[in-house]
């Protein structure tokens, strides 16, 4: 193998698409001009618009993925499930094509599938969020373990998110353990779902503390996030910001009832 060329055999490029070509074809050229290569690439494909759909079509062959189409649009959870069932390898990196991944991230991805090779009891490792994971124990190598706390005197209500959508390494057998992705719900409320089901089968992963070094999230103005949030959410108004924080209590009691006794 050449210098700095880096191939990942055991490893499946999982990619979840819908109407972001030119998203897409930017992944896999980074990953391409980082001499970035993996056993099998897949990419899911959400019921498109047909030029996108023409246009993954027309790449397809330069960088050899597999495509899973479907004729309708059928939301995240069952986007995720049917590539996941395309997964022939036995780890699969899971990336959203808006995704870009830094120089820095090669190493830090090494690391995390050493960890993974040799503590079978892992079954996440994360390398992208919006904010550090409130409760963690030093790992190693930048990593650190999550650790989900039940009591409500933990009341950070980010404790919920150890499961993100964001990119991160899983074992292939993660629907066997936490259950498929919930399908015909918006796409915040699946990943809700899912992390809840991590919490309750005792699901346990690794956080990379420096969570904003190893990839970009680029949303062009003519391919812009398909994901929106109530303005109320993230106004700074003082009366906005008081609503917020007696809401988030009441989430955290809610969630904390559903972790301990819903099943879904």
């Amino acid at each position: 193998m050449a210098l700095n060329e880096f191939h990942f055999e055991d490893v499946t490029l999982l990619i979840t698409h819908y109407n972001r070509s030119k998203s897409l074809e930017r992944l896999l050229n980074s990953f391409r001009t980082q001499n970035i290569s993996f056993g099998e690439i897949v990419v899911s494909d959400d019921g498109s618009k047909t030029e996108h759909v023409e246009k993954l079509k027309e790449i397809q062959s330069e960088f050899n993925y597999q495509l899973i189409l479907t004729p309708k649009n059928k939301g995240l959870g069952n986007n995720i499930n049917k590539g996941q069932d395309a997964v022939t390898k036995p780890y699969t990196l899971y990336v959203q094509e808006d995704f870009e991944p830094k120089p820095e991230f090669v190493q830090h991805f090494i690391d995390a599938l050493e960890y993974f090779k040799t503590d079978n009891t892992l079954d996440i490792a994360r390398f992208y969020a919006y904010f550090k994971y409130p409760y963690l124990k030093q790992y190693g190598k930048g990593f650190s373990e999550m650790e989900f706390k039940i009591s409500p005197l933990a009341n950070n209500h980010l404790k919920f998110y150890v499961y993100s959508d964001h990119p991160h390494l899983r074992r292939s057998t993660f629907l066997q353990k936490f259950g498929r992705y919930p399908e015909g719900i918006k796409g915040d409320l699946t990943e809700y779902r899912m992390a809840l089901s991590f919490i309750q089968n005792k699901g346990r992963g690794i956080f990379f503390e420096q969570f904003n070094d190893l990839f970009y999230q680029k949303n062009s103005s003519d391919e812009p996030s398909t994901m929106g949030r109530a303005s109320w959410r993230e106004s700074k108004n003082i009366f906005a910001l008081g609503v917020r924080a007696i809401y988030l209590q009441f989430k955290l009691l809610k969630w904390t009832y559903q972790a301990l006794f819903k099943r879904y």
